[in-house]
This record gives structure tokens, sequence and C-alpha cells, in this order.
């Protein structure tokens, strides 16, 4: 019997055991290790291993075709981590970008309030109202705004000049440039500025494996618009990201599109939709789709005195676009994707674990075994079968993989954990009439292929 374990996940049904399964799994599997381990650890860190890298890039790959490469009207950017300070202050980021922190008074640990039971609870609220300590039951402070931006110095000199900061988003470098992408490209409007880069925010609190963490990745566009066109844009976008969301395997019905109400919005944004998803701790934003209409290119050619106005051709009106802007966190699609193929069932009597990766995504899409690792004849064979397969299949991005290790049961259920959706064996009936086996990762079943039938087998199988 097949079981998807996160089938019933809601916000009022949360598996916690389901997250710690997929945590051993990923660090069993090199898929992602707790960061500084050896030193006991760093909270809010994790480094990703071979297989968790090979799943990232395919992750951005599909998201950079879906919505940049597909597009017309799409540019490519990446932008520096590190900015001039000034680009912080327009933004209103360095005054503004702050968590309401407590403390609690007995443990000391530190939350966000909206982190509490009171998820509603403000600051002047929090004054007539303590929430106890989670942990301890102890008595919580006051709340005091915590900005949550990670500050350094340039050059040798510190000093209030020598100030910057590690990015708390990817937007802000793409609205610096805004005016170097119209001379450069000369785009009409409405258009696109994207990128997938690192952001830094010193959470209070790091929890939930990926899902909130110190430094992570996002994949962001800010597409520029005619102020009249906003609506139409925004509702073309909100339909490419559920179309995207479909292509990499997250299930609609886990999904959930949430109209963020007036006075829980940004500062800067006049509409809001996150997209939610079911994980095993609850119902968590996912994305965010917002109209930040045009409050960030208007501070920015006010505190830079550099005029941002884009000149319509044909009215020969001049104005400042407003933006409509698609932010994907990379590493909490990385952890719904997990939620979502991690699966039990039992095969030929025994309880077994696999990813139900889509082969769009899967880090490794064919997985090449000798059946015995001491017959030299066997072995020889499965390397020319690997080099033929990997010579006809690397260059269209399938990562095709060897694997020797134990015996092969023991092979099957190591690239089941990975998500492998085929693996290919070379057994003794290789030798006399060149066909080989291949298995299904799903349904465990095997069928006999001819060598030289294998690539259309492939591609037909992992389409």
């Amino acid at each position: 019997m097949t079981k998807n374990i996160n089938s019933s996940t809601s916000n009022g049904n949360k598996q916690p055991d389901l997250l710690e399964k997929i945590v051993s799994l990923c660090k069993r599997r090199g898929f992602v290790f707790p960061g500084s381990e050896i030193y006991g650890g760093f909270a809010g860190t994790y480094d990703y291993g071979h297989y968790g890298l090979a799943l990232k890039k395919n992750i951005q790959q599909s998201w950079w075709q879906h919505f940049v490469e597909n597009q017309e009207n799409m540019y490519g950017m990446d932008a520096a981590i590190l900015m001039n300070q000034k680009v912080w202050r327009a933004s209103g980021h360095a005054e503004g970008f702050a968590d309401p922190l407590v403390e609690c008074e007995e443990c000391k640990k530190q939350f966000r309030i909206d982190q509490l039971d009171f998820p509603r609870l403000n600051l002047k609220d929090s004054e007539k109202v303590q929430p106890l300590c989670p942990d301890c039951a102890g008595k919580l402070s006051e709340a005091r705004q915590f900005n949550m931006m990670f500050k350094t110095n340039i050059g040798a000199a510190e000093n209030e000049n020598s100030v910057s900061y590690l990015r708390p988003e990817t937007a802000q470098g793409m609205f610096a440039n805004f005016k170097n992408a119209l001379d450069a490209y000369h785009p009409k409007l409405p258009f696109g500025l994207a990128q997938i880069g690192k952001a830094f925010r010193n959470e209070i609190a790091p929890r939930d494996f990926l899902f909130r963490t110190r430094e992570f990745e996002q994949m962001e566009i800010e597409y520029f618009v005619n102020p009249k066109d906003w609506k139409k844009s925004f509702e073309d976008l909100r339909l490419e990201t559920k179309k995207w969301l479909a292509e990499i395997g997250l299930a609609s019905e886990k999904i959930h599109e949430l109209e963020v109400p007036d006075g829980e919005r940004a500062h800067y944004s006049k509409r809001t939709i996150d997209f939610e998803y079911d994980f095993p701790f609850g119902r968590n934003e996912l994305y965010g789709l917002a109209y930040r209409t045009d409050f960030d290119l208007a501070n920015h050619s006010r505190e830079s005195d550099v005029s941002l106005e884009y000149l319509d051709e044909e009215s020969k009106e001049k104005f400042i676009p407003h933006v409509i802007e698609p932010s994907f966190g990379l590493d909490r699609t990385f952890l719904a994707l997990l939620c979502e193929a991690y699966t039990e069932d039992e095969m030929n009597n025994e309880k077994r674990t696999y990813l139900k990766l889509s082969p769009k995504i899967a880090p490794v899409k064919v997985a090449i075994f000798p059946l015995l690792r001491n017959k030299p004849a066997l072995v020889k064979k499965a390397r020319e079968v690997f080099k033929f397969l990997h010579s006809k299949l690397q260059v269209t991005g399938y990562m095709i993989e060897w694997d020797d290790n134990g015996n092969i049961g023991k092979r099957y259920r190591r690239q089941d954990e990975i998500g492998t959706p085929a693996t290919i064996t070379c057994d003794f009936q290789t030798l006399e009439d060149d066909t080989v086996t291949v298995r299904d990762r799903d349904t465990g079943k095997q069928e006999r292929v001819k060598i030289a039938e294998l690539v259309d087998t492939l591609q037909n199988k992992l389409a």
C-alpha cells in the first residue's frame, strides 16, 4: 500500500513526525546538512549537499525557463549583495525592517510576537496582555522593535559612512538598476527584471528546518507596468504562478491563496496575495504576489535625484511605472517539494520510503547498476551503458549516476530515497542479448529494454 503521509495536512492537522523524517532523510542521503555541525551547529543555517544542490538547481532552471526564457519581456539580473547604504534608507529598510521582539525573563530566549499564541498582538497590546514563555512559562518582557538586517562595514575604517548591509531581499538591486535596464534594452511596458539570489535576515527565532532561516535564496520578479494596467498584470502573474506550481508537482489542494487584508500588508503594498502551502507544521506562506505601486521607484528617484520616469513613445507621456512583484522562496519550494514527495509504502513485504518527485526536477534522472560488483564482465558492460547514456542524455540536463555500492536491493532503496525515477541494471542476460532491466521507482516494476532503444525509452518515461 502506498501512502503519502502528508496528504491530510492542514492548518489544524499538523504532522511534526513527517518533518522529522524529512530532516533525517535529507542528512542521510546528502540533501541538506546542519550548518557548522562539527562545532555544535549554527542556528538558522544549513548546507546543501550533492543531491540537495542538484534539486535546487532543477527548481531554479524550471522557474527561470517558465518566467524568463519563455517570456519575451523578461530580462535577467544578478545584482550585488552589498549596496550603498542609501539604497536601504530610500527603501525604508534601514528604519522600518523590524519585527516585534520579546524576551523571557527566566530562560532568556527571544521570540517574535507573531510566533506566540497571540498572532494579532501588536506592540501596544503587548503592554496589556503578556503571554507566557512557550518553553518555560516564564514572564516575557515588553515588546521592542528589532531590525533584522545584518550590518557590516566596508573598507578599513569603521564609521557611519562605511556602513552597509547584507541585503534582506533581492528586489532593491533591480529597482536600483531600473534606469540601466531602460538605457540598455529600451523595453516597452510591461516588462520585468528577474533574478535568483541570496538574501539574509537576522531572524529572531529560526524554525521549521528550511522554512525560516537566516540565509536563504529568493527567485523574484519586478514587473513594471503602466499604473492603468496593473490589475491585468497582477492576474496574469497570479495564473502563471499557479501553472508553475503544477509543473513542479505541488498538489493544487495543498495550495491556498490568501488575500492579505488592509493593515496586514507590507507598507509598500496596495494588494497582496500570499500563496500558502500545507506544511507538516501547518499552513504557511510559500510565495507572495504584491502590487508595490510606484513606492520603490519614486523613493529611489527622490533620494538619488535621478529621474526614473518612463517615456511612453506613443502617448509621449512621462510617468514612474508601478510594480507587480511575484516573490518565490527557493528554500521553501525545496521543502514543500520534499513534503509533497515523501512517500511510504510496502514492497516485497518490506517497508519502503521514497521521494515521488517529478522526473523534471528529480536530482538524479537515471542510475546504472551492474548486478554484481565483483563480476568484471558485468561491471565492464554496465560501464559501457553508463558512458553511452551519459554521452546521449547529459547534454539535455539529465543527471546520470553510477551506483555499485552494496547489494542490488540496497541500491534500489537508496535511489528510491534520492527520488531517482528510473534505474537500469546490467545482468547476465545483458551479456547475451544486449538488453537491460529498467525499473520504475514508483511501482517497482521492471521491463527489459534493448540498449539501442534505451535513449528513446528513457526520454518518453522521464518527459
